[in-house]
């Protein structure tokens, strides 16, 4: 059986605003890292457009058996909750949800749809949820060009043979210093803010409310901004801001 591997990561910057996605299909001993931009889309529908991507590359390139094993790698839990379980009832409802509503991106659900149907063999694919920015190594790559496209920058993408790949593509373990990291941020994000310390153009100000710091920030180029927990720590983050 051949064993196909795809990751893939989409990405917006203001959801909507520029976006960008990538995707790395691994396939015949050889890897083809994909990628584009779009002016104005939104987080998830460059999540769809990578898959659809990598499946229509697959497709058309012809590199596809009647015997494959194909499994995707995605962080995001919307497009595998989409396909394998929303789908199904969206179509039979006319692509409408149980409230009565339009499906989102549906263009993008139904030529998914269609192209997963059009692929050969039984076994389809194997749907596997990341948690993202964890240091799994596809994944970071897939992040790094799809932010790259979404900050309309150049970025050089391989196609050659697997064995001349520089990143571990087939290791889907995860970096323990990044696991911990996005455990410690998601810890702070939760606990009440002391202050808000936002930087524009070099100047540093201290805001009680989040309400006060977004309106500083909200739209400015280059602003940096950051939650404080206690005196000590807003005090911390200051000099961190001023460096």
């Amino acid at each position: 059986m051949e064993n196909i591997l795809i990751f893939t990561d989409g990405s917006s910057r203001g959801n909507p605003g520029s976006g960008g996605w990538g995707a790395v299909v691994v396939a015949n001993q050889r890897v083809i890292e994909l990628g584009d931009g779009e002016a104005h889309t939104t987080n998830n529908r460059m999540e769809m457009q990578a898959v659809i991507s990598a499946i229509n590359f697959l497709i058309e390139y012809e590199l596809l058996t009647q015997n494959f094993k194909c499994v995707v790698h995605t962080d995001s839990a919307y497009v595998i909750n989409g396909i394998t379980k929303w789908v199904s009832g969206w179509k039979a409802r006319g692509w409408l949800t149980l409230q009565k509503e339009q499906v989102l991106n549906r263009d993008l659900w139904e030529k998914m749809s269609y192209l997963l149907e059009a692929m050969p063999g039984d076994e389809k694919i194997e749907w596997k949820l990341l948690k993202g920015h964890v240091g799994v190594a596809g994944n970071e790559r897939c992040d790094e060009i799809a932010t790259t496209f979404a900050d309309k920058k150049e970025i050089k993408l391989y196609d050659g043979p697997l064995s001349g790949y520089s990143i571990d593509i087939a290791s889907v373990s995860q970096d323990a210093d990044k696991t911990s990291a996005r455990s410690e941020s998601k810890k702070r994000s939760s606990k009440k803010a002391y202050s808000y310390i936002s930087r524009i153009g070099g100047k540093i100000e201290v805001h009680k409310t989040w309400a006060e710091c977004e309106a500083r920030v909200k739209g400015a180029s280059g602003a940096k901004f950051k939650k404080s927990l206690s005196k000590a720590d807003e005090q911390v983050i200051i000099a961190e801001f001023s460096k």
